[in-house]
């Protein structure tokens, strides 16, 4: 039996009965199932009950304009993934910017042409999936991780974050007040990758060490039970190293280099290709790649 491949489905959204007529007829020549909302609050409706696969939004309507819609769907955890494509009689160089900042992937100019309409969606289209492709792999990791904008409000996070918070009884309303105040507050001081931070009122002990920052500048951070060995600590205990062993592979773990570990513990490279050297046979790898994957896997299930 030939398996059912599904259909993408676009989310059209435009108050012209003219331009509505010749995008749904591109798109259902696409082989694509379209939705239709004639303004942003319909639009808003429509998404949160059948969650389409790419937005089109008209950037000027009456009462809510597509700015806003825009805006609204990003401050909405559920529908902020979903790519928005802005198409526009607007061609200054301010509306296109405004659309962009509301969180627009891309804008198109009408009158709309369907080649190029087509050849847009596809790019953004895959691009989701791709970014959808690995927040899944992350979800099914085990790790405790978190994306969070530079005012320290959660974006996103795995299913462990949550189970998480709520072993520490931590409410919506902690998270978005003072993790959120907590958090803001550090990213200030602009520290580095491996750098941690103790979580304050909240009776059960939660950490975050910041891993990197993504492509977009979001901190990843990594959300640790303080009541269980982790980084340096946790390494000893599992992989039966001693402690600075622990703390070197810790660093590699975090992506730094041998000049950099050295900096930060206060040694030498040489130092840190001898404690490499104690490290690999121990583990049974024979590089830093390896040890590294050695190192996330137990911290990802402890």
């Amino acid at each position: 039996m030939t398996p059912i491949t599904r259909r993408d489905i676009v989310l059209v959204v435009d108050d012209s009965a003219d331009a509505l007529s010749l995008i749904n007829d591109t798109l259902e020549e696409a082989d694509m199932d379209v939705l239709v909302a004639l303004e942003g609050k319909q639009a808003l409706t429509i998404a949160k009950r059948i969650r389409p696969d790419i937005i089109l939004l008209d950037a000027i309507m009456p009462n809510m304009d597509g700015f806003e819609t825009c805006q609204a769907l990003k401050n909405d955890s559920e529908l902020a993934s979903i790519p928005v494509i802005f198409m526009t009689g607007l061609t200054d160089t301010d509306s296109i910017v405004k659309g962009l900042e509301s969180g627009g992937v891309d804008y198109l100019t009408k009158p709309i042409t369907p080649n190029e309409l087509l050849a847009r969606m596809k790019v953004h289209l895959t691009n989701a999936r791709l970014t959808n492709s690995a927040q899944s792999a992350l979800d099914s990791t085990g790790q405790h991780l978190i994306t969070v904008s530079e005012n320290g409000a959660i974006q996103w996070a795995t299913p462990q974050t949550y189970a998480l918070f709520a072993k520490a009884k931590a409410s919506k309303n902690w998270q978005h007040s003072a993790f959120q105040q907590q958090v803001e507050q550090w990213l200030k001081h602009r520290p580095e990758a491996g750098h941690q931070l103790s979580l304050l009122k909240i009776e059960y002990p939660l950490k975050v060490t910041l891993i990197s920052h993504q492509t977009n500048g979001d901190p990843l951070l990594r959300l640790e039970d303080g009541r269980k060995p982790t980084g340096a600590s946790l390494l000893k205990e599992q992989l039966s190293l001693t402690e600075r062993e622990s703390e070197v592979l810790n660093w590699i773990a975090n992506g730094k280099s041998n000049r950099d570990i050295a900096l930060i513990l206060e040694m030498s490279p040489r130092t840190v290709n001898k404690h490499l050297e104690q490290i690999y046979p121990k583990l049974g790898v024979e590089n830093r790649t390896a040890a590294a994957a050695i190192a996330l896997k137990v911290m990802a299930t402890h």
